[in-house]
């Protein structure tokens, strides 16, 4: 039920139910505490009216003397009540308007009465405690001696202290709830300003951040995880509105081509090699349609972990010797040198680490002036294999290095280049080549030369 309310409302009902349960025992204790006394004190009274009795006995003469010295003797003890038998049965004295019960004056056999006795007679309480007295009078013989008391003295105490514990008890668990509300609003305050700054929180608003400086230390961790969330967040939206963007701006391109290649062949008849010349031309954009798509669908294969490489031994300078044989005359076009240095082996997908090598000397090949050099560098180190790809040519800024990953992005702002066709995906696709085969990836660039990492487990 307690879900149904707001947690300061729970933390006040609880804080006063166990204040409450907390002082209810307390006068538990002091009731019983006093009741108990009230009984030892009772105990010792009767013990010594005993006592007084005994005296008494020994000094009466006859039993008409012991009755007046009774008589004189209970007038300055009121509440005290007294029986004396002999041994009997018959009664030698007896407390005026007042009767000891039959099972007490004569108790069933196994009943021991040498304690203190309680009984109720209507509202009214009594102790009473019984002992044998010698007789020194002439006849003789012990006598049976019950003495009582009238507990409604106590009894009262005890009302009025209950009443007194009851209404203390009742308004120290309201004060306990009134202070257990402030308390409780008090400690959750810093809650409702994060749930302030939450609600500030917009798709055009991301900026905002929980005051972790400003809470106790209980909520910190959470006003610092709340923090790095919304910067994640706030990185991710800001990568995906750039990616929108570069997208639109991707396929508007090849869209546009299409389209005005189109218009322009039905503006008029045309022969059927003019028709087969642009159907060339837009098949070239459809083409690089489908491999922009294909590239994103592996990307967001790669992000959402789908993308699960085969597992096989895989020689980094056997891959990359093949992708020289390859680019060679590309190389020799340029008058570029390629050079391969190292070895190793990784575990993964052989046909994949192949696109991602290539993916960067193709990068390489692209950026390097003529005359310039490509290195490959393969090495081990510890429990990681790496494989660098260094060209020379035009270092590249330092606040564009971060972003050399990011799909779509390209560092010369024109968006395109005069020998290349790709639309930006090739570094994105091979840090998410490098990811699947749990490595990772990194860029440098000074003194003239970039350097492209690529580092994973080894095998």
């Amino acid at each position: 039920m307690l879900r149904r309310f707001s947690l300061t409302t729970r933390l006040t009902v609880i804080y006063t139910l166990v204040s409450a349960l907390v002082l209810l025992g307390m006068a538990w204790i002091i009731a019983m505490t006093v009741s108990r006394h009230f009984e030892e004190l009772d105990g010792d009274t009767l013990q010594d009216k005993i006592h007084l009795i005994q005296g008494i006995v020994a000094k009466a003469t006859s039993p008409i003397d012991l009755r007046e010295r009774l008589e004189d003797s209970l007038q300055n003890h009121p509440g005290l009540y007294v029986q004396i038998d002999d041994q009997a049965g018959a009664s030698l004295f007896a407390s005026s308007a007042f009767r000891f019960p039959d099972w007490l004056v004569r108790p069933p056999a196994g009943l021991s009465l040498q304690a203190v006795t309680t009984w109720r007679d209507g509202e009214q309480e009594y102790r009473a405690l019984s002992a044998l007295v010698p007789r020194h009078d002439p006849l003789g013989g012990d006598l049976r001696v019950w003495a009582a008391l009238d507990t409604h003295h106590h009894a009262d105490f005890i009302r009025s202290l209950q009443t007194t514990l009851w209404t203390y008890l009742a308004l120290a668990a309201m004060l306990s709830g009134l202070l257990g509300w402030w308390v409780a609003r008090t400690g959750l305050a810093p809650l409702r300003a994060m749930k302030t700054r939450a609600q500030a929180v917009t798709a055009h608003k991301l900026d905002e951040r929980m005051p972790a400086e400003a809470v106790p230390i209980e909520m910190a961790d959470l006003a610092e995880s709340l923090n790095d969330m919304l910067a994640r967040l706030q990185k991710d939206f800001q990568r995906l509105s750039e990616f929108s963007s570069d997208l639109a701006h991707e396929l508007r391109t090849p869209i546009s081509n299409l389209m005005t290649q189109t218009q322009v062949a039905l503006s008029q008849p045309r022969n059927a090699d003019t028709y087969r010349d642009i159907l060339a031309s837009n098949a070239e954009e459809f083409q690089r349609l489908a491999r922009m798509v294909s590239d994103m669908l592996l990307l967001a294969k790669a992000e959402h972990g789908l993308l699960l490489p085969s597992a096989e031994d895989i020689s980094l300078a056997a891959e990359a010797q093949a992708l020289f044989d390859f680019y060679e005359a590309l190389a020799d076009e340029k008058g570029v040198s390629l050079n391969l240095t190292g070895e190793g082996y990784v575990k993964g997908d052989r046909l994949m680490l192949r696109r991602a090598i290539s993916n960067l000397l193709s990068n390489a090949l692209r950026y390097t002036p003529m005359q310039g050099q490509v290195r490959v560098e393969i090495g081990t180190t510890g429990a990681l294999v790496s494989l660098s790809v260094e060209n020379t040519g035009a270092e590249i800024s330092p606040e564009l290095l971060p972003r050399l990953f990011d799909r779509f992005f390209r560092a010369d702002k024109s968006r395109s280049h005069p020998d290349s066709d790709g639309a930006g995906l090739g570094l994105s696709i091979t840090r998410a080549i490098v990811q699947a085969h749990g490595g990772v990836a990194a860029v440098s660039s000074f003194d003239g030369k970039t350097r492209f990492t690529l580092s994973f487990p080894a095998r």
